[in-house]
């Protein structure tokens, strides 16, 4: 059991002086001299010592501590109780209206009633004390890190990671069966165009002369059937041995065996990232969401990342070679993979992709700080995106004057067809009059000139 107890201060003098108050605590007995015990008793359980112990953490008051309050220190309420918490003495001093301090001489007086608090408390061995304060803590300490089998987010962290390796090992193995069968059967590669569907055919059929005979209804559609064994008959693949289709066979069981399993595993990612951050995956995904948490390292570290950086997470190499050769930044990284971007066009990719960063950054520390597990508000936070983007889809173009949210007014476009008559005169590259001038015109101008000079020097004279 845990135990709480209240101490009086018998000389308040010696707390005065704050800095060599310790030396006041060196031995039992001098400690007895300062402080003595006042109340004392025990918790029933540990449980009621946590619920106590947690009330106090978060600086609540809990019910065992009111009664003893008002029991106990309601007798002397002229004075004064001193406090660790200054956030306790407050809720303390509103509900029971009691008189509380808190100082750095009341951090030193406590710091020294534990260092004695041994010799202070009577009739409790020093083995037992330890072992209370040593379960108590260890309570303490798992009720604060809330642990919980469904809130760990490493199995997501290596589930995705196996999931890519699987991808890329799939990928490797698929690319090495068909060629390796297509020197034995080419046209079925082109023919069967699935891979799974592929390597089990070729595990069920093996040999191209077995496909006439072999049923391979429950793998292939009949007419997809129909055309491989007419393919068979007139294939133009070299033979293999026996032993050579034998490899080919053992080579497509684990091509099966590992596609089975990433299915497996797929399951296994999304039930845990329901389990673990539900709105994120309604939001962006389990696949995206997952890669978004790796790449942070885990949930809590995702949520501490602001929008800007959730957008970018998984494009800082072209980030920073943007910045350093002054070009644009990227406008998404990881969350460019989630539906809702792949849904939008070109042009509205960039706004969708800085919407979902936002809209996703506030999912991702309701899923890791909050308390509720359902995807309500992921639910909620995708409705508003997709009706964003619908918006963006139909709206198109808008005006630039005026208030900026009535569409842009287009002309209804009418066909109109004139006929134009040939004009002949435009052949013509002659001037219709001659530039020449006349004799008698010159004349003219050349007297109108000379009166003109005559009439200006008479009225200079």
């Amino acid at each position: 059991c845990v135990v709480v107890f209240f101490l009086q201060v018998l000389n308040e003098k010696k707390l005065q002086e704050v800095d060599s108050l310790w030396k006041e605590f060196e031995t039992p007995e001098k400690a007895n001299k300062i402080v003595k015990l006042k109340h004392f008793e025990k918790f029933q359980d540990t449980t009621e010592a946590l619920a106590a112990s947690t009330a106090l953490v978060e600086g609540k008051l809990s019910k065992n501590l009111k009664k003893i309050l008002k029991k106990i220190v309601a007798k002397d309420a002229h004075e004064q109780l001193a406090v660790a918490d200054a956030k306790l003495g407050g809720v303390i001093k509103e509900k029971l209206n009691l008189s509380c301090i808190h100082s750095p001489m009341v951090t030193e007086l406590m710091r020294g009633i534990r260092s004695q608090i041994e010799g202070l408390i009577t009739g409790l061995p020093s083995r037992e004390m330890t072992a209370m304060c040593l379960g108590l803590a260890h309570s303490l300490s798992r009720y604060k890190l809330k642990f919980s089998p469904d809130k760990v987010d490493t199995m997501i962290i290596q589930a995705i990671s196996l999931l890519d390796d699987l991808d890329k090992e799939l990928n490797n193995y698929i690319m090495r069966c068909r060629e390796w069968y297509g020197w034995h059967f080419p046209e079925l590669g082109k023919i069967i165009t699935d891979n799974l569907a592929y390597c089990k055919c070729v595990r069920k059929v093996g040999d191209r002369s077995n496909f006439a005979s072999a049923d391979v209804s429950d793998i292939l559609p009949e007419e997809i059937e129909e055309d491989v064994k007419a393919a068979a008959e007139i294939s133009m693949g070299t033979e293999v041995s026996e032993e050579d289709i034998n490899n080919i066979i053992h080579l497509c069981d684990q091509v099966i065996e590992i596609s089975e399993y990433r299915t497996q595993l797929y399951d296994y990612l999304k039930n845990r990232m329901m389990a673990i951050a539900p709105n994120l995956t309604v939001m962006v995904g389990e696949l995206v969401g997952a890669r978004l948490i790796a790449h942070a390292g885990s949930l809590l570290n995702l949520a501490k990342h602001p929008a800007s950086t959730v957008q970018l997470l998984g494009a800082e190499k072209a980030l920073f070679r943007a910045l350093k050769t002054k070009r644009d930044t990227p406008k998404f990284g990881l969350i460019y993979h989630a539906s809702l971007v792949g849904q939008s066009n070109a042009k509205n990719k960039g706004k969708i992709s800085r919407m979902l960063a936002a809209k996703t950054a506030l999912t991702i520390r309701y899923d890791a700080l909050g308390e509720n597990t359902s995807a309500e508000m992921g639910a909620e936070n995708r409705l508003k995106v997709e009706t964003r983007l619908r918006l963006l889809e139909e709206r198109g173009i808008r005006r630039i004057s005026g208030t900026g949210k009535a569409l842009a007014k287009t002309d209804k476009y009418q066909n109109k067809s004139e006929v134009k008559v040939f004009n002949p005169s435009g052949d013509s590259t002659l001037p219709a009059v001659s530039k020449k001038r006349k004799i008698q015109e010159v004349d003219e101008q050349d007297t109108e000139v000379a009166v003109k000079a005559k009439k200006f020097k008479a009225e200079m004279k």
